[in-house]
């Protein structure tokens, strides 16, 4: 069940559901208006799944910063989400797709108990120019059934990730061929 614009916003003020900041104008009818961060890290180069990405890290300055095609940016969303009651679902919206940008398509899922800055993986199929904070994608609140579960009690790699995070996909792949 995804929770109405509302439902965040009592829940936010019930304290189920983080979002730093909060500004209740970002609210739509069933989602909350995300906004990109400041920082991106480029990876440029080959990637290779079993050592970590190399990567220059600069700040998209106040005229904005133009993704070039080809190039993998991360990035990281200018709100701190999280909710032990509710998963969170982090996509792009239409008007960034309509720039052709595409972000965050491989992992759109926030897990109950996973307090974060979202790292973004953002691609350009055209030179585009983006901005600090201006509004990039819908987050959207489920409502979880069964058994509470949080992020945080798993051991999950990524449970203390609070700003951009490259891939660490190496690190299972070195324990499996040290």
């Amino acid at each position: 069940m995804i929770l109405t614009g509302p439902a965040i916003a009592a829940a936010v003020a019930a304290g189920e559901i983080a979002i730093d900041p909060f500004e209740p104008a970002r609210l739509s009818p069933n989602a909350y208006d995300w906004r990109l961060g400041a920082t991106l890290r480029i990876c440029s180069g080959d990637l290779d799944a079993a050592a970590p990405t190399a990567y220059a890290e600069t700040t998209i300055p106040g005229g904005g910063l133009v993704l070039t095609p080809g190039l993998l940016y991360l990035g990281m969303t200018h709100e701190r989400t999280g909710s032990e009651r509710y998963a969170q679902l982090l996509n792009g919206n239409r008007t960034i797709g309509a720039l052709g940008v595409w972000v965050h398509v491989s992992a759109p899922l926030g897990h109950a108990g996973h307090a974060i800055r979202w790292t973004l993986e953002m691609r350009a199929a055209r030179p585009v120019r983006v901005y600090p904070g201006m509004t990039f994608g819908k987050l959207v609140f489920l409502q979880t059934f069964g058994g509470a579960c949080s992020y945080q009690s798993t051991g999950r790699k990524y449970r203390r990730s609070d700003g951009i995070d490259i891939s660490r996909l190496y690190e299972e792949i070195q324990g499996e061929h040290p």
